[in-house]
């Protein structure tokens, strides 16, 4: 990850079966914004498409949000999520980071217009990404 005190881009992901969502932020802004959502299978996107979001923004870093349950056991989704992180890792050998993203659809859907909701039930999904990485920046570390 970058060092503390390091600017820069990151990317976020907010994992799940069919879309994964994605955010972009910068550390010395602290702030992140949404990117929409991927296609998946069984949580796996579309390479293809990933490498065109590195390629573009560059991140120094990537964030994977990690689904856990209130008492911070692991849950149905945390396995495939550890997966996706390992794999962004793997295939682009950027640092890749996890972090705790219990309650962040629920922010996303409070942020989101309803009409957007309704226009564009995946738009979740990328708002999500943004709440999992400004989630990293808060907590210090980046």
């Amino acid at each position: 990850m970058p060092e503390p005190g390091e600017d820069g881009t990151l990317l976020a992901f907010d994992p799940g079966e069919q879309h994964i969502g994605v955010a972009v932020g910068e550390r010395l802004l602290a702030s992140a914004r949404s990117l929409g959502s991927l296609p998946a299978r069984a949580g796996q996107p579309d390479w293809r498409q990933v490498a065109e979001l590195i390629e573009r923004w560059r991140p120094r870093a990537l964030v994977v949000g990690l689904p856990l349950h209130a008492d911070g056991s692991d849950s149905t989704s945390t396995a495939l999520a550890r997966r996706l992180a390992g794999r962004l890792h793997g295939r682009f050998g950027l640092p890749v980071a996890t972090v705790d993203e219990r309650l962040s659809s629920h922010e996303a859907a409070l942020r989101l217009d309803p009409r957007t909701r309704r226009r564009d039930p995946t738009a979740v999904h990328g708002e999500a990404a943004s709440v999992i990485l400004e989630t990293y920046f808060a907590q210090g570390a980046a």
